[in-house]
């Protein structure tokens, strides 16, 4: 454990990024406390300063924690192996738990040390009084490192189970998001419901266990927001952490102590060949009558080659992988109609759409920059650049094959969350102007995070960086400026805040929408040129990498 533990974090503190990131977290976190320490040379006996400043500090400690922790540990094992020194480890004295122990040690002790960081910040805030120093203080920074242990294991079970840096890093995002947000949706839309019963509300309070918003909420002094009782939001979580933590840890090292590196893979059949009704068995076992097995048809005249080899050679342009998410997403579209209608006594149709549209954007956060980072990087990663070089195809049409292989999967899974509005539109159509512009607002955005994706992701030669870049751009414009936000009361004037949230598709939409704290702002259409102004910009530096690269060869 011990040779893992420094071969890992020697590894991580000598790299160049690690330094910048310790950097940019520490003055990210320092501009926080600074821009809510208050100007008036006046005493606060009360306290409400004092935890105004630790309240804007948590959050934003938390927002880091959860984009940071993931990245390192979700690449560990999946770039053993694509290096070539995985089946070295197997094969040596080093036991498969001692190994996971010492990679996860090591990736949390990196998100300790961030920890250690914020320790200046967090004595400002306690310097001023007004917070506990063990029920507040204490509470936010053990909930934050059993956080950041949660989600290195969780990074490490992925790592093991994936083939690729990217699709490691998507998975990831994806179940810390599942983990943080979508925990905690079942209790936020049920318990007003009225046939909702202690068994159902039960079931919802232990979901919600495993996000860390709650015990955070808790630690802060904003309780009471999210449930009726939270005051063992802290106690709820811990458990929750440390049962997936032995999960993770357990399923990761039954996954490498299986030697997946001596395995021969099965050459597989082509189900073409298959008759009949063994045809029509298979595809109703994968349930949405695509079969990943079967041969693909050659390529029309009219269809772009780029496009086509990229949807066939990636996952998630497949179609049975499509369908499933498509079919996915349309279920939830539904049921979270049907469960914000629960909410219709004090907030009505505003409830409603203010859940389908977080769902959308979430969804576009998700999937954009996994889709479009590695248009560029990836192929400079495997040296296929060089390859498209040689091919017939021009400049314009192997970008615009690349861009379209990304859009055209966006676009519809994004579809498949309309029939939740045409359902909301049959119990009120005076909502249809709401609606239209709802979907501009997503429709610019969605096309805005693929082109600033795509046009970050060609500057970077490794897949893996420019992924983590591409996320973390496009969720600090979703989730940075509403920081300023929770600051509009003080020190931030209306006009400020204002002008902090126009760049903020998410803060746009529930603007449009009318939900309380946003209804005041005049954000449109001001989003929609800054997204429109974002998006050239990104293809610019698209166009230019690109000749960049065509010109070296």
């Amino acid at each position: 454990m011990i040779p893992i533990l420094a071969r890992e974090l020697t590894a991580m503190l000598r790299s160049w990024r690690a330094v910048a990131l310790q950097i940019g977290f520490l003055a990210c976190l320092g501009a926080l406390v600074a821009l809510r320490w208050p100007a008036e040379g006046r005493a606060d006996m009360g306290g409400m300063a004092s935890r105004q400043v630790f309240r804007i500090f948590g959050y934003g400690l938390l927002m880091g924690l959860m984009l940071v922790s993931p990245a390192f540990p979700a690449t560990s094992i999946v770039r053993e192996r694509l290096q070539g020194t995985l089946a070295l480890l197997l094969n040596s004295p080093i036991t498969p738990v001692s190994m996971v122990l010492g990679k996860l040690a090591g990736a949390t002790a990196f998100v300790l040390l961030l920890l250690v960081l914020s320790f200046p910040g967090a004595a400002a805030c306690f310097a001023m009084g007004g917070i506990h120093l063990t029920s507040q203080l204490g509470a936010l920074y053990l909930v934050l490192g059993l956080l950041a242990l949660e989600y290195a294991a969780l990074g490490l079970l992925v790592s093991g189970l994936v083939r690729s840096t990217d699709a490691a890093l998507r998975m990831t995002y994806s179940l810390v998001l599942l983990l943080a947000i979508g925990a905690l949706a079942p209790q936020f839309l049920l318990k007003n419901a009225a046939w909702a019963g202690e068994e159902v509300i039960g079931i919802t309070r232990v979901l919600a266990s495993l996000s860390p918003v709650p015990a955070v909420m808790h630690a802060l002094g904003d309780s009471g927001v999210l449930g009726a009782d939270d005051s063992g939001a802290v106690a709820r979580f811990s458990i929750g952490a440390i049962a997936v933590i032995l999960l993770c840890v357990t399923l990761t090292t039954a996954r490498l102590g299986s030697r997946p590196m001596d395995r021969s893979r099965d050459a597989g059949r082509m189900t073409d060949e298959l008759s009949p009704r063994a045809k029509l068995v298979r595809r109703v076992m994968y349930l949405w009558f695509f079969d990943p097995q079967a041969r693909s048809g050659l390529i029309a005249p009219w269809q772009n080659p780029v496009m086509v080899k990229e949807q066939r050679c990636r996952p998630l342009g497949r179609a049975n992988w499509m369908m499933r998410l498509i079919g996915a997403y349309f279920v939830l579209s539904l049921l979270l109609v049907l469960g914000a209608t629960t909410l219709s006594q004090s907030q009505g149709v505003i409830g409603v759409l203010s859940a389908i549209a977080i769902m959308q954007v979430s969804l576009v956060v998700l999937l954009a920059p996994s889709l479009a980072s590695g248009l560029i990087s990836a192929e400079r990663e495997s040296r296929g650049w060089q390859l498209l070089q040689m091919t017939p195809l021009s400049a314009l049409t192997i970008v615009t094959g690349k861009l379209l292989s990304a859009l055209v999967p966006l676009g519809l899974v994004m579809l498949a969350t309309l029939p939740a509005y045409v359902a909301l539109l049959a119990l009120d159509p005076a909502q249809f102007q709401t609606a239209m512009a709802i979907q501009t607002t997503l429709l610019i955005f969605a096309v805005m995070a693929v082109l600033v994706s795509a046009g970050v992701g060609s500057l970077f030669r490794q897949t893996a960086v420019a992924t983590a870049v591409a996320y973390s751009l496009v969720a600090a414009l979703c989730v940075g400026t509403l920081f300023v936000w929770l600051g509009r009361d003080a020190p931030f004037t209306p006009r400020f805040v204002e002008r902090a949230l126009v760049p903020n598709p998410l803060a746009a939409t529930l603007n449009i929408i009318g939900t309380p704290g946003f209804a005041d702002y005049r954000l449109t259409p001001g989003n929609w040129y800054f997204m429109a102004a974002a998006t050239i910009c990104g293809a610019a530096i698209m166009l230019v990498q690109v000749g960049r690269l065509g010109r070296a060869r």
